[in-house]
């Protein structure tokens, strides 16, 4: 059996989803939310919101984070900002202090509890009708707050998500999450014009306050509250809408080390919740395009990318050790004839490899560049891609089966992992 043919569904199965996404990035409903408007900041019907910013050890970040928020373009009346310290052992407090004078901002301190009771700790504090998030290391645009408001249409929608990328991408790896990052902008906005939105990343996702609180707030979640909350709110019936103008920038992980302790982190957090306390929502019709589509074939991907990484190692060793068997064949006085010079510098394309594997390959990669293009050009993120398609191409095929394995061995292991 030729080895290339294990490929083949799971080839064909990231090309369906690339074509699902694409085809409805076309759709009624897609345009309609491309075409909204953000909300005017003279319009008396804007709700009061609350953001609340939790944050561990993040001293260095968090003022930048703060300013960004004060700078947000809405009535200062109807914005209030709270700072949740949870415990942190460096200087994140004098760094929240110099806020202390604001109208707009409270700071509270508290015992190191996690995340999620960070989130609910600032929720308690306020009674605003929308309640957002934002990561003590990320920065808004000016106008973001008003395009998330235009996604609140209605009373079924509980959560309204951003569009995410990478603030001043300045090495290989932050690069490639850019682009990553981007290409998520493009998911978000087209899965959820299908309901099909499975996480409300933290860094500026709002929510409805008095929905999270009767549903009984942020919880651990395997160290995935965003995610868990999200699939709470689509199993309770609400919608998860997405403004994909409404920039975030965020700080990617800077090293190897670091990305891969956070992708493990986000992965198994998906695997765990998911494959445990909502595996009901799988395969489940009653969640559309979420339960019968989404869910399904994320969960194949983890299993699907970590076989196809293998096979290509095995398929490039196997065509290396052929190539060295046929040069050894090859006498090295050949590469002495007088000749030799100029066949070394002829090229045919008639002996370029080519199977169906490899063309079925050669699309999803081309897919996945249009979406990372169509991202940038729907959320009208500033700066050049590049730098970051390049970054994509070289180094993503080899890095995020490393997470995708290490993820799939803690699962197996029962391994939990801390949060740095």
């Amino acid at each position: 059996m030729n080895p290339e043919a294990l490929a083949y569904p799971f080839l064909f199965i990231a090309l369906f989803f690339e074509s699902f996404v694409l085809v409805t990035f076309l759709s009624k409903p897609a345009r309609s939310a491309r075409a909204r408007q953000a909300a005017s900041i003279e319009d008396p019907s804007l709700p009061t919101v609350a953001i609340v910013v939790p944050c561990w050890n993040e001293e260095t970040t968090v003022a930048g984070t703060v300013e960004s928020l004060l700078a947000l373009k809405y009535p200062k009346e109807k914005l209030e900002i709270i700072l949740v310290d949870d415990g942190s052992t460096d200087g994140t407090p004098a760094a929240m202090a110099r806020f202390a004078d604001n109208a707009q901002v409270q700071i509270v301190r508290k015992e190191n509890g996690g995340k999620h009771t960070a989130m609910n700790a600032g929720t308690a504090l306020t009674s605003a009708e929308i309640v957002g998030y934002l990561d003590a290391d990320s920065f808004v645009e000016p106008s973001a707050l008003l395009e998330v408001m235009s996604g609140f249409t209605s009373e079924q929608v509980a959560a309204v998500t951003a569009a995410m990328s990478v603030h001043k991408p300045d090495n290989l790896l932050r690069h490639m999450q850019n682009a990553e990052y981007i290409f998520g902008i493009t998911l978000r906005h087209t899965l959820a014009s299908v309901n099909g939105l499975y996480v409300t990343p933290g860094p500026f996702s709002f929510f409805r306050r008095e929905i999270i609180v009767a549903l009984g707030g942020f919880r651990e979640a395997h160290k995935g509250e965003d995610l868990e909350m999200a699939l709470r709110l689509q199993r309770a019936g609400y919608w998860l809408e997405n403004a994909p103008r409404a920039k975030v920038y965020t700080k990617g992980p800077p090293t190897l080390r670091k990305l891969l302790k956070q992708r493990v982190r986000w992965t198994t957090g998906f695997m765990r919740n998911v494959g445990g306390e909502y595996r009901d929502l799988v395969g489940n019709r009653r969640y559309g395009a979420l339960g019968m589509l989404v869910l399904p074939l994320n969960l194949t991907t983890y299993v699907s990318g970590t076989l196809m990484f293998l096979l290509a190692l095995f398929l490039l060793g196997r065509r290396a050790f052929a190539a060295i068997e046929i040069r050894s064949g090859i006498p090295a006085s050949y590469a002495w004839l007088p000749h030799a010079s100029a066949l070394s510098r002829t090229f045919d394309w008639f002996y370029l490899p080519s199977s169906l594997y490899i063309l079925l390959g050669v699309a999803t990669i081309i897919g996945s560049l249009t979406m990372i293009a169509i991202g940038k050009r729907v959320s009208e993120t500033p700066g050049s891609l590049v730098q970051g398609l390049l970054a994509y191409l070289i180094a993503y095929g080899f890095i995020a089966p490393l997470w995708v394995m290490r993820s799939l061995a803690d699962i197996a292991l029962g391994k939990k992992r801390a949060w740095r």
